[in-house]
């Protein structure tokens, strides 16, 4: 596609009827977790025989994971059986996360043993990627380690779509994030990749993802065949890449978005989410041109020392995995 041809797609997406599609998309797509109680869930779990598996990438998190752990085996596994297992999976971490959620009862992985004939790279995507070979569940729920605000019925949402509507393969979670600066919280001013990076993307690349509230949330659910059908960056940007590539294969009546109400979690140094910023860009611009980016790019910063600016190059991996389908048995 021709920059004038690829001007031309781009503004006519964003007009007219793409703009009630989106309209029409969120008004049917979009859900609140009260609509569904534990009890229902549990019984349209039983009714289509599925099993459901969470799964918790955690990076040094040992401050948190083990609550994150313990709170969601004690409601989801211990008094009701809406989720068959809970598995954690160590990415590199140099601290007690592995012990921590050990001993809250989750079944850990270290992320670089998980068949190791497939190597192993560092990053959010890469556990992820990696969980499918060591998870049963017919649905894969994702949660991240790091919440310090929240309550189980993130899990039970997400599950709610996919448990009552066939036709929904994919469900992302959108809540309030709150940021924190001292003694000051904003109560919308967390999601600042969001707002800065992932937003604007979707606006210029992928509008017809602009009803989705919280594209980068963490916190979101997929059925298994469709993630094994999907490459996976090993970084930050398994979120987005997940969604485009979603609405790719199955159109974006696959996907639903469900409103859990307040998240808050550790929030990262501006310099890190440049990084970050640099992965989700690298994936949503190599969808948007139909190939691969490099496996990594070199992203200068500068910081200041002693009065004295400095330069810092920061290498930001951008390397994908295959689908977990092709990649044949150990």
């Amino acid at each position: 596609m021709s920059s004038c041809e690829q001007g031309t797609h781009l503004g006519s997406l964003t007009r007219g009827n793409g703009r009630r599609e989106t309209e029409d998309w969120f008004a049917g797509r979009t859900h609140h977790w009260q609509e569904w109680t534990v009890a229902e869930l549990v019984a349209a779990k039983k009714a289509t025989g599925q099993s459901v598996s969470l799964v918790v990438p955690a990076h040094n998190e040992a401050a948190t994971v083990g609550q994150v752990v313990s709170r969601v085996r004690e409601t989801l596994v211990g008094t009701v059986a809406l989720l068959d297992e809970v598995i954690v999976i160590d990415s590199d971490s140099d601290d007690d996360t592995y012990a921590v959620a050990t001993d809250a009862g989750a079944i850990v992985h270290r992320c670089c043993d998980i068949r190791p004939d497939l190597g192993t790279h560092p990053g959010k995507g890469e556990a992820m990627w990696k969980s499918t070979f060591v998870t049963k569940g017919d649905l894969l729920v994702f949660m991240d380690a790091d919440l310090v605000d929240w309550d189980t019925h993130f899990v039970s949402g997400l599950l709610g779509p996919l448990l009552t509507e066939p036709a929904v393969s994919m469900v992302k979670g959108f809540y309030e994030r709150p940021y924190r600066s001292g003694n000051t919280v904003a109560a919308y001013e967390g999601g600042r990749v969001t707002e800065l990076v992932a937003r604007p993307l979707i606006a210029l690349l992928y509008p017809e993802l602009a009803g989705v509230v919280q594209p980068l949330a963490g916190e979101w659910a997929i059925r298994r065949p469709l993630f094994e059908s999907l490459p996976v960056p090993t970084g930050y940007a398994v979120e987005l890449a997940a969604l485009i590539d979603t609405v790719r294969v199955a159109g974006t009546d696959a996907i639903a978005q469900v409103d859990l109400g307040r998240r808050t979690h550790r929030h990262q140094a501006l310099l890190d989410l440049g990084a970050m910023a640099t992965q989700i860009m690298a994936a949503a611009w190599s969808r948007s041109l139909d190939r691969p980016a490099a496996d990594e790019v070199i992203l200068r910063q500068y910081v200041s020392g002693d009065g004295v600016i400095q330069s810092r190059d920061r290498h930001a991996q951008l390397i994908e995995r295959p689908p977990a389908k092709s990649v044949p048995s150990a």
